[in-house]
């Protein structure tokens, strides 16, 4: 075996070394980035939860900004943003979609129910292909996305009080305020 070989494991350890330090010098470690910011939603057709022979299409959520938020029932982040939500719909400001999550219908429907329903619709995504159509990697997600249905802003985890009224509020109002197309 040559000195040089010699060398090789201790480059490997260096470069890994680097690429994960790295990782402490990223603008916000916990922001995971959506390749579909500035893309339009993706086409889909599922049923509504609360009438399932109600069916709604990608194109039926055109025409004004709308958060879309990915829950389910088996989430527990997802009871913990339920009040906020509630009270954005209750505010007035956007529309509110929900989209049920690899979920058992029966007990959206029952969630809904009991916890209250802030959705303008909630879509049954049963089988979870529209949230891996948007990149989803578990719930609760929100995409806030313009009248036109171009996604602008991608939050992973539960919309606190803070994030609605610090960020996405404040989007919300600038889309309206220039048409609702965003930038």
């Amino acid at each position: 075996m040559s000195k040089a070989a010699l060398f090789i494991p201790l480059a490997a350890f260096i470069l890994l070394a680097f690429v994960l330090g790295a990782g402490f010098f990223l603008e916000d470690p916990h922001r995971l980035p959506s390749v579909l910011v500035g893309k339009p939603l993706p086409q889909f057709k599922l049923a509504d939860v609360k009438d399932l022979e109600r069916w709604v299409t990608s194109e039926d959520l055109l025409g004004e900004v709308t958060l879309l938020n990915v829950w389910a029932t088996w989430c527990p982040s997802c009871v913990a943003e339920h009040q906020q939500l509630l009270k954005i719909a209750r505010e007035g400001t956007v529309r509110l979609v929900g989209v049920n999550y690899n979920d058992d219908v029966a007990k959206a429907q029952q969630w809904l129910l009991k916890l209250g329903d802030p959705y303008w619709v909630t879509l049954a995504d049963t089988q979870g292909k529209l949230g891996i159509d948007l990149g989803v990697y578990g719930a609760p997600e929100t995409f806030l996305m313009d009248a036109s249905g171009v996604i602008h802003f991608r939050h992973v985890g539960a919309v606190t009080d803070e994030i609605w009224q610090n960020t996405l509020r404040p989007m919300v109002l600038e889309f309206k305020q220039n048409g609702s197309q965003g930038e």
